[in-house]
Parts: structure tokens; C-alpha cells; sequence
């Protein structure tokens, strides 16, 4: 029966996440994630093989939630512009809604083996496509500057990334703020040279739903 309580290894992912976040995954111990969780270290073994699989489920979960609303917008034949504006806005949402897994994924996926690290780079790959092809479709109707369509979504996708080394909940900046502010200057970034940027339209819902160099 499904009570509706997080279960024992729900339990174990959102503590590796934030004690990833914390100490950082080469530093942070087995040890110190069956302290947290209130477990013993042998019973995280009986859900995790290894560090290295926990740390793979941690980053598989994290983008696999994050894509379907970011290829809805994507696919949502909208101005470039505006598309620009919401996968930005979208993805700072979802990045500080759910900080601890979105900076295990940002931070913590260089650590992965070789074996890990190919699944890891596929799925960020995927992801910063949706964006690659935003700004590729706005490049080739004008909307944009001539630019590197790979070297423009680094470049974004690093400002918003960043958020989650800054953002406090005590800060100045609401999340829907940051979102808006981020997605407009996204936009007018790749404003072609002495052409206004598009006007942004009324403010719309933003989805929940990562990505980096």
C-alpha cells in the first residue's frame, strides 16, 4: 500500500544529495550518509551497490524529471525569443526548487567512472540540445545574432547554473524574479547588434523542469 511517506531509499537519495552538496561526493563518506538517514552503512548497500551508482541514480533522476517541460517548450513552435525566455526561466526555477540534486548534477557528475560517466554526459547532452536548438532556430530567423549556437548555450546555461551557489532563501531575489530576469537577459544577449531584443509577452506559469559544459 502506498502511504504516501518517502521510502527508505527516497530517504537515501535526497540525503546523498545534500550531503554531496555539502562536502562534496570524493569527501563525503558512506559512513556519513548512513549517519544521516539513520541507518546502517551496511543496509545503504542493500539499495546501492556503490557510491558510484548512488551518485548516478542522484544525476539520472535530477535531468529525466527536468526534460519532459523543457522539450514541451522546445517543441512549442513560439518565437525563438520567447521559447529562449521560458526554457531559461524553467530551468532556474527547477534549479532552485530542488538545489541539492540540481548542484549533484551540475558539480558532483565530473566524479563519475568511466562506465558511469557515459550515461551522465548523454542525458546532460540531451538536455542542453533542447536549448542548442532554441538558439539555433532563432540564429537562422533572425531573431539572433549570427552566433556559436553550442558556445551561446554554455554561456546561458553557466549564468543560470550559477544560481545555485548564490541563491538563500533569506536573499534579496524571489525565484520568479531571478527566472524572469535571467530569461530576458538571455534574449537580449544574443540580440542582434543595434536591433532592440524581442519584447517579451505577458508573463505566463513556469513549469517546472539542467545542463552545463
Amino acid at each position: 500500500m502506498d502511504t504516501g511517506l518517502p521510502t527508505t531509499r527516497d530517504r537515501i537519495l535526497r540525503a546523498a544529495a545534500a550531503l554531496f552538496r555539502e562536502q562534496g561526493f570524493n569527501r563525503a563518506s558512506m559512513r556519513d550518509l548512513a549517519d544521516r538517514v539513520g541507518i546502517h552503512k551496511s543496509s545503504l548497500y542493500h539499495h546501492f551497490p556503490s557510491k558510484q551508482a548512488l551518485l548516478l541514480e542522484i544525476l539520472e533522476t535530477t535531468v529525466d524529471r527536468s526534460v519532459p517541460a523543457l522539450a514541451a517548450i522546445a517543441d512549442s513552435g513560439l518565437p525563438a525569443a520567447q521559447r529562449l525566455r521560458r526554457a531559461v526561466a524553467n530551468h532556474v526555477t527547477e534549479l532552485i526548487a530542488d538545489q541539492d540534486n540540481v548542484a549533484c548534477f551540475i558539480e558532483e557528475g565530473r566524479y563519475l567512472d568511466r562506465r558511469y560517466m557515459e550515461i551522465y554526459i548523454a542525458k546532460r547532452d540531451h538536455y542542453e540540445g533542447h536549448f542548442r536548438r532554441i538558439i539555433g532556430d532563432g540564429v537562422r530567423s533572425g531573431e539572433f545574432a549570427p552566433v556559436s549556437v553550442r558556445l551561446a548555450s554554455l554561456a546561458i546555461l553557466g549564468m543560470c547554473n550559477w544560481v545555485a551557489r548564490w541563491w538563500r532563501p533569506d536573499g534579496e531575489f524571489e525565484p520568479q524574479e531571478i527566472a524572469a530576469r535571467f530569461g530576458e537577459m538571455a534574449v537580449q544577449s544574443l540580440a542582434p547588434s543595434g536591433a532592440p531584443a524581442p519584447s517579451a509577452t505577458p508573463a505566463v506559469p513556469v513549469p517546472t523542469g539542467l545542463g552545463g559544459p
